[in-house]
């Protein structure tokens, strides 16, 4: 896959905005695979791959919630890097191509993030003294080092993640027949849609929510059927 400098660029630093919104900055919701997906697709000029593989990575991701010590791999900078992988191969073999690059991206993303936190607990502990004296300045150090220390890790998988889409035709295209391209994709949707079945009904629960939840479930499938 051989794209111009300039789209390179746009999608380093798309996928540099995502990483970040999803604990530091914003928060805007742009780390949303459907969005991260969708935007990606716009810059690669395929906008439908871009949403395939964000419904894809947004199933995957339903259930986390990104608080407090819990660990998760990051799926929108990975969203990224899989929109840039299918693009570069069509139809079924790009869908599972993305998808395993994403993934792989994802936990990536996820060791990171762990990472990064290690680091920012042993900055904040140097600089409690300082900070428990309400010095503004020290402050300022700590929260505006956290933002550029985020926004270069989110730099660095997304880049991770466009080097692994480069690497992944020439490596994995030859040694997939279609009838393994078929399987990978078929095998990663339906774990994106196993996720999301499965974080719903956690979601919903037992009881009256889930009667609820299978009532409007069947309303929308007859709705849909009858517009087509």
């Amino acid at each position: 896959m051989i794209l111009p400098v300039e789209v390179l660029l746009a999608l380093v630093v798309w996928g540099t905005f995502v990483g970040v919104d999803l604990v530091s900055l914003p928060q805007m919701m742009i780390a949303r695979p459907l969005v991260a997906g969708t935007v990606a697709g716009a810059i690669l000029g395929d906008i439908p791959t871009g949403l395939k593989l964000g419904i894809v990575f947004e199933l995957l991701q339903y259930d986390i919630l990104p608080v407090g010590a819990v660990r998760y791999p990051e799926y929108g900078p990975a969203t990224v890097a899989a929109v840039a992988t299918a693009h570069a191969s069509a139809g079924v073999l790009g869908l599972g191509l993305g998808a395993l690059v994403g993934l792989v991206t994802g936990l990536t993303g996820g060791l990171t993030i762990n990472l990064l936190r290690r680091i920012n607990s042993r900055i904040v502990h140097a600089a409690a003294a300082q900070l428990e004296s309400g010095d503004p300045g020290a402050l300022v150090r700590v929260h505006v080092g956290g933002l550029l220390r985020d926004a270069v890790r989110a730099a660095l998988v997304t880049m991770v993640g466009l080097v692994l889409a480069w690497l992944a035709r020439p490596l994995l295209a030859n040694a997939l027949t279609v009838r393994g391209a078929v399987i990978l994709a078929v095998a990663a949707v339906a774990t994106a849609l196993a996720a999301g079945a499965a974080g719903t009904l956690r979601l919903v629960g037992r009881g009256p929510n889930l009667a609820w939840f299978a009532a409007g479930l069947g309303g929308g499938l007859v709705a849909t059927l009858w517009l087509r």
